[in-house]
């Protein structure tokens, strides 16, 4: 899936539309939570002005209503944040390839950064079939670059319809230094890894990860569970999981999908439960398949955890994609973070070590252990889709290296 990237176009004296995925959390009074998702581009950005050209950011953030300006959903702190990472003066444009945006996009100097407003406020972002909102936006800029791998799955027209138009235009469009490394893990480093490959699937529901379970067992020598997903699995190998959360329509599929992977599948040996979703609740260790009526199995238990490490330890390939328990919440935080600790000892030893998005990249930020594996990924649900197997229109479109 090579792609022509940022750094093998001239960029000089130009301007650059880049697609970023700013789409970051925020508390009550809008203040940035997790800034990751902007350090994450700052490579591309720094590829663009330092070498003389000129930045025209444009992302979503949450989900306006999309009938024009929001004050909640504004990109004006997003803009603020950036300046101070990249120590300089970033403007913001009120519209998106509106008159705004065209008069400080001519105003730009080299060098220069400039955000857009929210992709979101325009009713023509996520039909995709806004002829004027998409001339907007391609006529701003020399080359068109997608670095929102957050949102590579997707079609809307900042994603998709306007790189086909500048496409046609015979402008440049190519991926950022971060879609570039994320199609390299999770797509050419997944399709051939070097084994023992194990991977560690997590999460609430059986559901949410079928396709990427399927996908893996054609590929991985194992497949870790853990997460409220294992009750649903030991609930149909007829085991006793009191209160916990269970997907009971989804019982015939976990038996399935336990028939065809054989000794593949590897689940929880032993749960830490409790009485109550509670650090100070009665809590207890007991055998997968066994936890009490009136319990709640939170996270996985000690003899797991053991089980678990073991076999990270001898893997020279690891994906992991979702949580072992309640990891937000001590102490049933203990599997998770046992797991990340497993993962980082594995890249030590020169595993490829994957954190697939979401709750997983949140938990692996969280124990400090960001920088010590081999990737984490910025998307959660576009993780998901590209470990499924499944093509990014949007990619596809890009040139070829």
């Amino acid at each position: 899936m090579a792609k022509k990237n940022i750094a093998q176009i001239d960029v000089g004296g130009k301007t650059v539309l880049v697609r970023v995925d700013f789409n970051v959390p925020q508390d009550e009074s809008g203040a940035i939570t997790d800034d990751r998702r902007i350090r994450m581009a700052m490579p591309t950005i720094r590829s663009i002005i330092d070498r003389g050209g000129k930045a025209v950011l444009m992302s979503h953030l949450g989900r306006p209503s999309g009938k024009g300006f929001e004050q909640a959903f504004s990109l004006t702190p997003i803009a603020q944040r950036l300046g101070e990472l990249l120590g300089q003066s970033v403007d913001m444009a009120s519209d998106t390839g509106g008159t705004d945006s065209v008069k400080k996009t001519k105003a730009l100097s080299a060098g220069g950064v400039l955000v857009l407003e929210n992709v979101r406020f325009n009713k023509g972002e996520k039909k995709g079939d806004d002829p004027a909102y998409i001339e907007g936006l391609s006529s701003l800029a020399d080359a068109f670059v997608n670095d929102a791998f957050g949102t590579c799955h997707r079609t809307e027209a900042s994603m998709y319809a306007v790189a086909v138009a500048m496409k046609k235009q015979k402008k440049p469009v190519v991926v950022g230094f971060l879609v570039e490394k994320e199609i390299q893990y999770l797509a050419d480093v997944i399709s051939k890894p070097s084994h023992p490959f194990v991977a560690i699937l997590g999460g609430k529901k059986v559901s949410d990860k079928i396709e990427v379970i399927t996908n893996l067992l054609g590929i991985c020598d194992s497949v870790l569970i853990g997460g409220a997903m294992a009750y649903t699995f030991s609930l149909a190998q007829g085991g006793k999981t009191g209160t916990s959360l269970v997907e009971i329509d989804k019982l015939d599929l976990a038996r399935d999908l336990l028939a065809k992977a054989g000794s593949k599948i590897v689940l929880p040996v032993d749960t830490h439960c409790a009485d109550a979703f509670s650090s100070d609740a009665t809590k207890r260790i007991v055998r997968a398949g066994d936890i009490p009526e009136g319990f709640e199995g939170l996270d996985i238990g000690p003899e797991t955890i053991r089980k678990y490490s073991s076999i990270i330890g001898e893997a020279k390939t690891v994906l992991w994609n979702g949580p072992m328990g309640v990891f937000e919440m001590s102490p049933f935080d203990a599997g998770t973070k046992a797991v990340a600790e497993a993962v980082v000892m594995a890249t030590g030893k020169g595993a490829i070590t994957i954190i697939g998005g979401g709750d997983s990249a949140a938990a692996i930020e969280q124990f400090g252990f960001s920088e010590k594996v081999s990737h984490v990924s910025t998307g959660g649900g576009a993780s998901l889709e590209m470990l499924e197997g499944k093509s990014f229109e949007s990619v596809a479109i890009l040139d070829e290296a």
